[in-house]
Formats: structure tokens, C-alpha cells, sequence
């Protein structure tokens, strides 16, 4: 059911690609929010050109063309816990430390 909302809301929203919800001119907001795009380039229902063209123009965001498979799959997966690792990282670094008496 939770894939199913996500997936009508996306698409009900042209992929945030045109109207008053496009990302792209706003992309400006994500300045300083790392982020991980994994697309794989046999993705039947979107192209690579996508992601990419967001990668272009989002600061701070890392592009993962996984080459041999389609919508999801093992190395998709793969990646996506390596980037996420990555990001729990980053915030814990971030963390303040706390001054010991």
C-alpha cells in the first residue's frame, strides 16, 4: 500500500519535473543536504539522463549508475546501504561532543 501511494503521488506529480513542483529550479534548496542518487541503467520506467542531470545541478549529491540492472535489484541495494552508512556517518560526525567535568 505504501508503494503504491508513493508511486500514484510521483507520478500524479510528473515526477516533480514540470509545474509548480518542479525540483529542478528549486534545486538550490538542497544546497549543503548531501544526497545519493542510484539509478540503474536498465530502469524501463525512467532514464539515466534523470538523476543525472539533477547531479548536475545538486551540490553535494553522488551519482551511482548501477549498470546491469533495471528498477531495484541486488546491487541497487547494495548500493543503497553503502550510501546510507555513509550519510549515518556523516551526521554522527556532525554530532556536538559534550564537554566532560
Amino acid at each position: 500500500m505504501t508503494f503504491a501511494l508513493l508511486v500514484t503521488h510521483y507520478w500524479s506529480n510528473d515526477g516533480f519535473l514540470s509545474g509548480d513542483q518542479e525540483i529542478l529550479p528549486r534545486i538550490h534548496e538542497l544546497e549543503g543536504i548531501p544526497g545519493y542518487l542510484i539509478h540503474g541503467r536498465r530502469d524501463v520506467s525512467g532514464p539515466a539522463i534523470t538523476p543525472w542531470q539533477l547531479h548536475q545541478q545538486w551540490n553535494g549529491s553522488e551519482l551511482i549508475i548501477v549498470e546491469d540492472e533495471g528498477h531495484g535489484g541486488p546491487k541497487s541495494i547494495a548500493a543503497l546501504t553503502v550510501a546510507v552508512e555513509a550519510i549515518k556517518t556523516e551526521l554522527l560526525n556532525l554530532q556536538p561532543t559534550s564537554a566532560t567535568a
